[in-house]
């Protein structure tokens, strides 16, 4: 693959040193049930409501082929056995609320999204990755629950260092897009580490396969956690994208965070793509190679034990295809959502949620941003969720997944107060 090829769209990569605020940015304050008030930043001529609550870690929303809203709920990072996938019923427009949710699926473990996809025969599917496995249930119409046991499409390693450092990268992330003529089935793995050279070839990848789950090849490797992506259809023709978090060994300025093409019609990838990681992150826009992953440390695994043998051979930084975009370190970049010619303020312009660093002095990430390819910077377009109380910083929020509504309207989720906003014109 030739870095050239990605450049185009890429001429304006935010840096990661700013974010520009090119709107005012004013606040909307709404009410929670368990009597706290939440302010967030956003557009004058934008409006916010509290579409539902109540929840724990929702994560990402997904429309089922009948129009209905799934999300997904991690629980909590103390007890990753007790995950749900919900249906938000009741939908009020004059309120922009749903008045309850429909436990779809429960005690699963870390289930990060869901997707829909509908064979030659007409059978709807629904997709689900957890940490342990990929499967699929029949789906219909209406389904309030799964009528019959999953099928099991591929497992995958469950083992890595606790949330404590980093590691883990429990979520799986599925996606169907179609690019060079057919459907097919991603679905992206994170590292079981910080930085090191993993056991299992499937660590820090994205695969693509048939949706019977055959056929399965890795496409994309070097990605530490990509933990969204999703087909945009309105860019290069067809395109795969995936928001991708850099290391934590660096310090609290580098690497930056990253948001990359994979696949499109108009950028057709060239076999297996690697993009870096152990080896190599990204500062100040350009990509740099780090000469400490040469030298696995024994921590960087707990079980089982690194496997014995030479230091990892260092990949070709050169060879890293340019980003759409930077983020600044830790921004930790999750959901994104596209918006077409159809939407009079957001068109042809990318909503991306940064769910903000561990480290909270860090203080980078905790807003939704805008984008515009070709743009020279993101814009914040949603800010708040990281504020101080009693002159020390507080996190009120942490925002997740995007789901598109309607020109201009949007769902947001908050995976730490278990809430998800409607945002959308006034």
């Amino acid at each position: 693959m030739k870095l050239m090829r990605f450049l185009p769209m890429a001429a304006g990569l935010l840096l990661g040193l700013s974010l520009s605020a090119q709107q005012p940015l004013t606040p909307h304050t709404v009410q929670l049930a368990e009597g706290r008030s939440v302010t967030l930043n956003m557009p004058e001529n934008f409006a916010l409501d509290v579409a539902i609550e109540g929840l724990q870690r929702v994560r990402f929303m997904t429309k089922s082929p009948d129009g209905r809203v799934f999300v997904t709920d991690m629980f909590s990072l103390s007890d990753n056995s007790r995950g749900a996938v919900y249906i938000l019923d009741g939908w009020d427009g004059a309120k922009h609320a749903f008045a309850k949710k429909i436990t779809y699926l429960d005690h699963l473990r870390n289930p990060n999204n869901v997707a829909f996809y509908t064979d030659s025969s007409g059978q709807m599917w629904l997709y689900m990755a957890t940490t342990e496995r990929l499967v699929r249930y029949r789906y219909a119409a209406g389904d309030t629950a799964p009528t019959g046991e999953p099928e099991v499409l591929a497992t995958y390693p469950d083992y890595g260092l606790n949330y404590r450092f980093g590691g883990w990268h429990l979520t799986r992330t599925v996606a169907f897009a179609s690019l060079h003529g057919k459907k097919k089935l991603y679905v992206s793995v994170g590292s079981s580490c910080n930085a090191c050279k993993e056991k299992e070839e499937v660590r820090a990848t994205i695969s693509e396969m048939d949706p019977d789950g055959s056929h399965a090849r890795i496409i994309a490797r070097g990605l530490r956690n990509a933990v969204w992506l999703n087909y945009v259809p309105g860019v290069d023709g067809g395109a795969l994208l995936a928001t991708n978090m850099g290391s934590d060994h660096l310090g609290d300025t580098a690497p930056e965070d990253t948001f990359f093409e994979v696949d499109s019609v108009k950028h057709p990838r060239e076999g297996e793509t690697n993009y870096g990681w152990p080896t190599c992150y990204f500062a100040s826009g350009k990509v740099s190679a780090d000469p400490r992953i040469s030298d696995p440390k024994p921590e960087d695994h707990t079980v089982p034990a690194p496997p014995a043998g030479p230091a990892p051979e260092q990949f070709d930084c050169a060879k890293v295809p340019a980003p759409f975009l930077t983020f600044p370190a830790h921004s930790s970049p999750l959901g994104f959502a596209w918006f077409t010619q159809q939407s009079p303020v957001l068109k042809n312009s990318f909503l991306i949620a940064l769910h903000g660093a561990s480290k909270i002095s860090i203080g980078t990430g905790y807003r939704v941003v805008r984008y515009t390819p070709g743009s020279p910077r993101a814009e914040e377009f949603i800010t708040g969720f990281l504020t101080t109380a009693n002159g020390h910083p507080f996190v009120a929020g942490r925002p997740c997944g995007l789901l598109v509504t309607g020109p201009d309207s949007f769902l947001l989720t908050d995976d730490r107060s278990g809430v998800i906003y409607a945002v959308h014109p006034r």
